[in-house]
């Protein structure tokens, strides 16, 4: 009996997403044929359906690979000691993604299927609901922390955070000359004033803090 390699059948299957990907972000998942994902992951129909019984079984599978890079992406940042950097590093991370011209035209297509596809629509809600409820919880350590701004309210905070990371897709859409780069900067920025990160402040020798906060001459 032939032995599979679950490391190289992995590879294989994520090669075939990451080729159909493209293909449904270019025709949409209508018109994109089982023929065309094959060309384009360089592979016959038979291997196709080793992997994936069918069409849709292709285009949900890579939404559930994305439920699994979110899964890994949130337990990384959970490792790091500074929480600011933390939420920096998720929302970063999925920014960069998203602002791919063909991440952000498949998320377009994957909306439009979700209005006829209720299964579809559960899984994209699920995976929505796993990251904002990851951004909650850096959230809630930051501020315990004392890294960010006391007085923001976790859950709103998260909330906004999400829909911050899908605020740049109509842009990247209609400006295709738009630069990644400098989108990421702003997105720092307005990270930045909306949660005012509290900076670690050593006191300069013979200085006392005063009630306010502020450092004054002793």
């Amino acid at each position: 009996m032939r032995t599979v390699d679950p490391v190289k059948h992995e590879a294989k299957r994520r090669a075939i997403l990451d080729a159909a990907a493209g293909c449904f972000a270019m025709k949409g998942f209508e018109k994109t044929t089982t023929a065309e994902i094959c060309r384009a992951a360089g592979i016959s129909t038979g291997s196709l359906f080793h992997y994936f019984p069918n069409k849709r079984a292709v285009f949900v599978g890579i939404f559930e690979q994305d439920a699994d890079e979110t899964t890994a992406l949130l337990a990384a940042a959970r490792e790091l000691e500074d929480h600011w950097e933390a939420i920096l590093h998720v929302m970063v991370h999925v920014s960069e993604q998203l602002l791919h011209p063909v991440a952000a035209k498949l998320v377009l297509e994957v909306a439009a299927q979700c209005a006829r596809d209720a299964e579809l629509a559960r899984l994209i809600q699920g995976n929505d609901r796993f990251l904002r409820d990851g951004l909650l919880d850096l959230v809630e350590r930051a501020i315990e922390a004392g890294r960010i701004d006391p007085g923001v309210e976790p859950k709103v905070a998260a909330d906004w955070l999400t829909a911050l990371i899908d605020a740049p897709l109509s842009r990247v859409i209609l400006d295709p000359d738009l630069d990644p780069a400098a989108e990421i900067a702003v997105l720092k920025l307005i990270l930045a004033r909306f949660l005012r990160p509290v900076l670690p402040i050593s006191p300069p020798e013979g200085a006392a803090v005063a009630d306010t906060g502020e450092i004054s001459p002793s």
